[in-house]
């Protein structure tokens, strides 16, 4: 088996070398997803719009990997500010579904830019014919 890049369009991670996800197998390891559009610009609204798009980006990474949220096995999400946990938890009813993913949630002092506040990785399954 070979590694294979995971590539979005518009591609705002080619710029420092990382890739948007890395699939291995049957297994998609997504990087980490912020509240940025597609300009690469962080979305305004606050905790709640940039946790939403961030899943919307984790979306349409797990996509282009052959995934989706469904399929997401493991998702680690970090915050600048654990006072927005019950959000997280929100967000995760939004965007998961029983049997939710394993998961950690992680307070950090700071994420790649200073108007991040909510970043989200994951591992997920890539699904072929025939899988249940």
């Amino acid at each position: 088996m070979k590694l294979e890049r995971v590539v979005t369009t518009p591609d705002n991670y080619a710029p420092f070398l990382l890739s948007q996800g890395i699939r291995f197998g049957n297994l998609l390891f997504v990087s980490g997803q912020a509240g940025a559009g597609e300009d690469g610009q962080i979305v305004a609204g606050g905790f709640r719009a940039q946790g939403e798009q961030a899943f919307a980006n984790l979306r349409r990474a797990l996509e282009a990997g052959g995934s989706s949220l469904e399929d997401v096995i493991k998702v680690t999400i970090f915050v600048t500010d654990m006072g927005n946990f019950k959000d997280v938890v929100e967000l995760r009813r939004q965007f998961f579904t029983a049997p939710y993913p394993a998961d950690t949630i992680a307070e950090v002092k700071a994420l790649y830019d200073p108007d991040v506040m909510i970043e989200i990785e994951a591992i997920a399954a890539v699904r072929t014919a025939g899988d249940e």
